[in-house]
C-alpha cells in the first residue's frame, strides 16, 4: 500500500475506486465499505482503491477543548488498511481553515481534481464539507455533473447494534473488552516501549515490563486483564494491569504493566504489542505483598485458561 502524506503527490491513475473518513478502529461497519471497494476493484481492469482521511482526527480542530483518545494510530490504521488490501492511504490535512471548504469545493478540488475518482462509496452517516452540510443525497443528485459514480453502504449492525467508533471507546473505557473486540472483528492492540519500573513484580516473582504508548492512544479500563503480547513476531500469554497501583503506594500517573508468561530476557527499550482478550477484575488494595501474590497467582490461572480457550 502506498502512503501519501499530501494529495497532490498521488498519482495519475486510470480509475479509482475511492471512500473518505477517519476510520478509526477499522471497525467492521469500515470494513464493509473496504470490501466493497475491493469488489469493485476487481470488476474494472486498471482500478485503484483509495482511503482518503482526515490528519488530524477533525474532531480534535473542531472541539479542541473535549479530549478524543483514538482506537488507532496513524500507523496503526495504516497496517490495518494494508492487510486488507487497499492501494493508496491519502492524508488530508485538517485545520480550521480545510474546515470551511464546500461540500461542491472538496469534490471538485480534491476529488476529481487530485484524485481522478470515478467511483465514489460512502457510508450511511458520513458528511463533509463545510457545517457537514454534505451527504450521499449531495453526490447522487450531482452524479452526472462530477462525472463519477457513488453509492451508499447501509448501516452496519451486530445484534442489532449499530457499530461506531464511539460505541467501542465506550466500551473500552467500561473494560467492556469481550462487547469491543466483537464490534472491531479483531482483538483490540496497544502497542508501548518498554521503560524502566520499580521492579517490584520481580520481588513477587512476576517481572513486568512496563509500557509507555502513544498520547494519542485510547487506553481501556484500569484493571487487570488477559492479553496477548508480541515480541517482534513471536507471540506470548499474558496478564497486564493497568491502574494505580494501590497496595504498592499511590502513584501520580497511571501505570501499563505487563507479565509475559514462558519468557526470560530483557526488554528495556523494546516496542511490544498488546491484544486484549478478556478483563478479568477491578483494581484492588491487598493487605500487603503476600495477599498480593496469591492474588497475581489466580490471575494467571485465569488468564492462561482464557488464552487457551481463545487461541
Amino acid at each position: 500500500m502506498q502512503i501519501h502524506k499530501e494529495i497532490a503527490q498521488f498519482p495519475q491513475t486510470p480509475y479509482t475506486i475511492l471512500t473518505t473518513g477517519t476510520f478509526d478502529g477499522v471497525h467492521l461497519g469500515h470494513q464493509k465499505i473496504l470490501e466493497r471497494l475491493l469488489a469493485l476493484k476487481a470488476q474494472q481492469a486498471g482500478a485503484e482503491t483509495v482511503l482518503l482521511t482526515y490528519h488530524p482526527h477533525p474532531r480534535k480542530i473542531l472541539f479542541p477543548h473535549q479530549p478524543l483518545a483514538q482506537l488507532h494510530t496513524l500507523e496503526e490504521k495504516a497496517a490495518k488498511l494494508a492487510q486488507i488490501g487497499i492501494d493508496h492511504l491519502c492524508l488530508l490535512s485538517f485545520d480550521s481553515h480545510f474546515a470551511q471548504t464546500s461540500p461542491e469545493d472538496f469534490v471538485q478540488q480534491v476529488l476529481i481534481a487530485r484524485l481522478q475518482t470515478k467511483h465514489f462509496i460512502i457510508g450511511y452517516d458520513h458528511r463533509f464539507g463545510k457545517d457537514r452540510a454534505g451527504d450521499f443525497h449531495f453526490l447522487y443528485q450531482n452524479r452526472n455533473r462530477f462525472g463519477f459514480q457513488v453509492e451508499e453502504i447501509p448501516k452496519q449492525t451486530l445484534d442489532e447494534v449499530a457499530i461506531s467508533s464511539s460505541k467501542i471507546r465506550k466500551a473500552l473505557a467500561e473494560g467492556n473488552i469481550k462487547f469491543a473486540n466483537l464490534l472491531l472483528g479483531y482483538a483490540y492492540s496497544l502497542s508501548g516501549i518498554v521503560v524502566k519500573g520499580n521492579q517490584i513484580g520481580r520481588t513477587l516473582g512476576y517481572p513486568t515490563a512496563n509500557l509507555l504508548p502513544s498520547a494519542d492512544k485510547l487506553i481501556p479500563a484500569k484493571g487487570i486483564y488477559a492479553v496477548w503480547v508480541w515480541v517482534g513476531k513471536v507471540r506470548y500469554g499474558g496478564m497486564l494491569s493497568i491502574g494505580d497501583r494501590p497496595t504498592i503506594g499511590a502513584n501520580l500517573e497511571t501505570t501499563i504493566e505487563v507479565n509475559l508468561f514462558d519468557f526470560t530476557g530483557d526488554l528495556y527499550g523494546e516496542e511490544l504489542r498488546l491484544e486484549f482478550v478478556e478483563f478479568l477484575r477491578k483494581e484492588e488494595k491487598y493487605e500487603g505483598l503476600s495477599a498480593l501474590r496469591q492474588q497475581l497467582e489466580k490471575d494467571e490461572q485465569q488468564s492462561r485458561l482464557l488464552l487457551q480457550i481463545f487461541s
